[in-house]
């Protein structure tokens, strides 16, 4: 049944398409981009209900000041700017690091696990992304880098362990799992 599966992104993407006609833009969009005022008033009422919301209008109204002068890019434009490259490299290896690691094919399961795990692995990275998300404010991007690093580390000196006991122990093979999901979390939540 990996075609149902398969086609419920699918599915998902056409009700996303559906509806979303029935949206307003996003209201710094509105301000910022298109210098509509009053459609980014319609859009904000629209979005969070009634209310006065000059202080969000009006600190949109400092941002708009602020980038009076940039031009925006669009992808390809950013793709051509020198200037950018280090960083676009960098962001490329990190993705890539993770999806070419070959992390879920060291646990040494049997064939059966295996679409299990690649569902785990998926929802690993979707905790990662919300949890990351709701504390970065909070703890700053150089302490979650430094602590994912730090934390990858220890995870995979448990995992080479977890991998040289498999062979004595079969359930520490399911310790490896754990430990995968567990650092593809710290991954997300620091790299």
């Amino acid at each position: 049944t990996w075609n149902v599966l398969l086609s419920f992104s699918g599915l998902v993407a056409l009700i996303q398409l559906l509806f979303l006609p029935f949206f307003p833009e996003s209201p710094p969009y509105l301000l910022l981009q298109k210098g509509d005022k009053a459609g980014c008033l319609k859009a904000m009422k629209q979005l969070w209900g009634e209310g006065n919301y000059h202080t969000e209008f009006e600190d949109l109204m400092k941002e708009k000041a602020i980038t009076k002068g940039t031009k925006i890019m669009n992808v390809l434009e950013v793709l051509r700017e020198p200037s950018v490259y280090p960083q676009l490299i960098t962001m490329l290896l990190l993705l890539l690091s993770l999806q070419l690691c070959g992390l879920s094919a060291t646990a040494n399961l049997r064939e059966s696990i295996i679409p299990y795990v690649s569902l785990g692995v998926s929802i690993s990275e979707l905790i990662s992304v919300i949890f990351c998300s709701s504390i970065i404010d909070r703890f700053g991007r150089r302490m979650l880098l430094c602590g994912g690093y730090l934390l990858m580390a220890l995870i995979l000196v448990l995992l080479e362990t977890s991998l040289l006991l498999s062979d004595q122990f079969l359930w520490m093979r399911y310790c490896s799992v754990v430990l995968i999901f567990l650092f593809i979390i710290a991954y997300g939540m620091g790299p």
